[in-house]
């Protein structure tokens, strides 16, 4: 009987996992999760997410011991020692095949040509699944057969092609005799610079996940379209950590929403249809790492915008970091990604078009900062909505579209609730007054005058685009 080796990665959960259920149909399996912290924090991915991810693995070996599946750990620096590693342990464990669920971006994908190449030259299969979107990358493109570049036409071809069978859910594998084998403990991270926010913030695990998704659905998915934008209320999902480890996979996301919606994912309850659009987002993004690979390579995707005039404004830099720019709505949403490691989908748009367009400060060092904090921190949707904000991206925001961050929090958060929670140094404030402080009201309050002004700083920034030609 053949025996399979199943490479976890960003799949952590035994249900709806492709490469696990087909790997379990054809014999026994083993699981193996290879940690690469080296290559993990040369990525950019912080405390937050590292913890996450390490108790993601725990939660994982848990339940793949409830249905006699060992989870194997190895420690390895960096991506090029994962075929040596593989290999070795597949001779070792006398498995004839791997199976993994494939990732998008480009590192992600030359390592696993990389393990496949070695697999293959030593007469071992590899099966490899597009697990993590609903259709691989170069299944949907344009008209002149091109990947999108536009989310719209994307979308609209996206539910055109969508079928009962893509969205269909794996069947989890059935208990297998436990091999003579017993799984190796699952490994502590060493201490990192950074402390990781506390972990009851994101309890971690696909029963964790599953929990948050039943929540969401009952209680706030049919007021998503009203309240996503309110970063007061929690109107959100919250499933962004889950989705971008794989603790939750797209396909129960949208069978539940499905299943609350009467069958209907491009109609229906406006709510849930805008959720739903928001999971085609996430994938949208991946097809463009995959599709654009010279995003996955520091690079502007419009590449004109590389010649952009950024500021060298550390002091600037800084003040955006500590949430201490005089713009209320930008500080609190900062604290808030430091303390939680999360932060509202609203005020990520704002946020970054502070730092990239009032303080023309280089979108990637406000991509990196982000990817270094957030728990759900995942390349392909934190750079897509980092170069969207910044104009420079597929998709992106007309380089005019300025955000006045007064306007927003004035619009999205009308009663200064958020602020008060976040700048406790306004909370004494009347409500309406939060948004924009005068010093008058500030009497002896630790807040800092806004360090740039508005319309001065969106003429700026107007101009450093103009001299692109754009």
């Amino acid at each position: 009987m053949t025996l399979t080796l199943v490479w976890f990665r960003s799949d952590l959960r035994v249900h709806d996992n492709t490469a696990l259920a087909e790997a379990a149909r054809r014999g026994p399996v083993i699981g193996v999760f290879l940690r690469c912290l080296t290559t993990w924090q040369e990525h950019g991915h912080g405390a937050n997410k590292l913890d996450f991810w390490r108790r993601g693995v725990e939660a994982l070996s848990h339940d793949l011991d409830g249905v006699g599946i060992p989870l194997l750990h190895r420690d390895i620096e960096r991506f090029d020692a994962a075929p040596e590693t593989l290999l070795a342990l597949a001779r070792e464990l006398g498995a004839d095949a791997l199976a993994f669920n494939r990732e998008y971006p480009l590192d992600e994908t030359r390592r696993d040509a990389r393990v496949t190449a070695a697999f293959e030259a030593a007469g071992l299969k590899v099966r490899a699944h597009d697990d993590a979107v609903a259709f691989a990358p170069g299944e949907l493109l344009t008209g002149k057969g091109d990947p999108y570049s536009v989310f719209t036409p994307f979308a609209r071809a996206w539910h055109r092609a969508i079928t009962p069978e893509r969205l269909a859910l794996r069947e989890p594998p059935a208990p297998q005799a436990r091999p003579a084998r017993a799984p190796d403990p699952v490994p502590t991270l060493p201490p990192l610079t950074d402390t990781p926010v506390a972990a009851e913030l994101w309890p971690a695990g696909e029963a964790a996940a599953a929990d948050r998704l039943e929540r969401f659905l009952r209680f706030r998915g049919r007021h998503y379209a009203e309240q996503r934008d309110l970063p007061a209320v929690r109107g959100t999902s919250e499933l962004s950590p889950y989705l971008a480890l794989g603790m939750i996979s797209h396909r129960q996301c949208l069978q539940a929403a499905m299943a609350e919606n009467g069958g209907a994912l491009a109609d229906g309850d406006a709510g849930l249809q805008a959720w739903v659009g928001e999971l085609i987002w996430r994938e949208f993004y991946q097809h463009v790492a995959a599709g654009f690979p010279r995003v996955c390579r520091h690079r502007a995707f419009q590449a004109h915008t590389e010649a952009l005039p950024w500021r060298d404004d550390e002091a600037g830099f800084r003040a955006w970091c500590k949430g201490r720019t005089g713009y209320p709505i930008v500080d609190a949403a900062m604290r808030q990604l430091v303390a939680t490691g999360w932060m509202h989908n609203r005020l990520r748009m704002v946020t970054a078009m502070f730092l990239s367009k009032h303080l023309l400060i280089d979108w990637r060092r406000g991509e990196a900062f982000f990817l270094r904090h957030l728990v759900d921190g995942e390349f392909a949707a934190n750079n897509g909505g980092w170069q969207w904000a910044a104009s420079t991206g597929t998709d992106a925001a007309p380089y005019f579209r300025i955000f006045n961050p007064t306007t927003q929090s004035r619009r999205f958060d009308p009663d200064g609730r958020f602020l008060a929670e976040w700048l406790p140094e306004l909370a004494e404030l009347p409500a309406k007054a939060r948004h924009a402080p005068g010093r008058d009201l500030l009497g002896g309050a630790d807040y800092p005058a806004p360090i740039v002004e508005h319309r001065a700083a969106r003429a700026r920034a107007l101009d450093a685009f103009k001299g692109l030609g754009a």
